[in-house]
């Protein structure tokens, strides 16, 4: 039996797999109906900007934190504590919607709680993974959990969409209905994969750490900054993220409304494309798993490399078709180096850092990136979508030559 088949047959995992489709597959209504949310309202790209990086200031302030609470306290019993309490926000916010009661104080308030619930989900959910499996079925497992995961990325934001559209799209509209339900579903998913997560028996777990908390913290800095190539490989994707991630999580619902003319169903499509060339990507690295431009950080730099071209013509994309066809191969480009990265990291650091190393790695994505969104959302009321793609395309390019000279970052992988 191969290592995926028996994994596949191991009711343990299934039970964690499940009710991580579940949750994931909820949180891309939420990821499309959060932005067509303040477009409708407000039509004022710097409001979506300052939304996003209001959900994004508690995710980055205590996303460390919640990598320690996660160490000190066993990854499911947080994972579970999130999943309720992000039930009871995300149906909060469902309610408001669809009564019609939600003000933009509330927005902002509940993005916040939304943020701060995040920053303790994430490094649970990331560490919890080691503690069900063999040390040799992680990568399978990883594998496995990623490509599910793309899948709802492709689903998830097409369901959306159309779940908006059927009851009116058009930005400035005042019926919300359709994104009312897609909060709902959102939350309901929360509830049913706390239930599974009571499924999940942990087969083995490394000793808490017993440190005082700000202690805990430091010392998972310390490591990282101790080990070059985790030091250099998260100074690089930081730089990337705090210039990447504020145009794509701003640009492409604004070119979805502005330029495109299909709504949320269209900002759906879009998603779903970027969601189908990641599933690709992961696909191909699951069956070419030694594929490499010389070394791992070598690989990265080629692979952001043709990002940036990609990213350039973004603004002057026209049809959805044309935005579709510039994000599949975004995405399957993406997809081609998580897996191995996230397995990198998991191998390379001792189980008990480990709640506090993925807090850390996902702090640059999650906390980092949408700080940039309120940036972006201010320079767009005097950028046009192409002068805001086209240079984060070419910051991303230079960013790659930078990092090309770095014997630290060319390394990466080797050691």
């Amino acid at each position: 039996m191969s290592q995926k088949s028996a994994l596949l047959a191991d009711r343990n995992f299934r039970w964690l797999i499940g009710g991580g489709v579940i949750s994931m597959l909820g949180d891309q209504f939420t990821l499309v109906a959060l932005p067509w949310l303040v477009l409708k309202l407000t039509g004022d790209t710097l409001i979506l900007g300052l939304v996003l990086a209001v959900m994004s200031v508690p995710r980055a302030v205590f996303i460390l934190i919640g990598g320690a609470v996660t160490d000190r306290h066993a990854p499911k019993r947080v994972l579970m504590a999130t999943k309720y309490a992000n039930l009871i926000l995300i149906g909060t916010l469902a309610a408001l919607v669809l009564s019609g009661q939600l003000a933009l104080w509330m927005l902002f308030g509940l993005g916040f709680a939304i943020g701060l619930a995040s920053a303790f989900s994430i490094p649970s959910g990331s560490a919890i993974m080691p503690q069900m499996i063999a040390p040799a079925q992680l990568q399978a497992a990883n594998g496995i959990m990623m490509a599910l995961r793309q899948i709802t990325l492709l689903l998830g934001p097409l369901l959306a969409g159309l779940l908006i559209r059927l009851f009116g799209d058009r930005v400035g509209a005042t019926d919300t209905r359709g994104i009312g339900l897609a909060f709902l579903i959102d939350a309901a998913s929360f509830g049913l994969s706390a239930w599974t997560l009571t499924k999940v028996t942990v087969l083995s777990a490394p000793p808490h750490s017993d440190d005082a908390m700000l202690a805990a913290v430091l010392a998972g800095l310390r490591h990282f900054w101790n080990d070059h190539s985790l030091r250099a490989l998260c100074l690089y994707f930081c730089a990337v993220a705090f210039f990447i991630g504020g145009p794509a999580q701003v640009g492409l619902p604004v070119l979805a409304a502005t330029r495109l003319g299909d709504g949320a169903a269209g900002y759906g499509g879009l998603m779903a494309a970027h969601g189908a060339g990641t599933l690709i990507g992961m696909i191909v690295s699951g069956l070419r798993p030694t594929w490499r431009a010389g070394t791992l950080g070598l690989t990265i730099l080629l692979v952001d490399a043709l990002a940036g071209m990609l990213l350039i013509p973004m603004g002057r994309v026209g049809a959805l078709w044309q935005g579709e066809a510039l994000l599949l191969p975004l995405g399957a480009l993406a997809g081609f180096m998580q897996v191995t990265v996230f397995t990198w990291m998991q191998r390379r650091v001792p189980p008990a850092l480990l709640g506090r190393a993925m807090s850390l790695f996902m702090f640059i994505f999650l906390g980092v990136a949408p700080l940039s969104a309120g940036i972006t959302g201010w320079l767009m009321r005097g950028l046009t979508l192409d002068q805001v793609f086209a240079g984060s395309g070419a910051i991303l390019l230079l960013i790659v030559l930078l990092a090309l000279a770095s014997p630290r970052v060319r390394a990466i992988g080797r050691v």
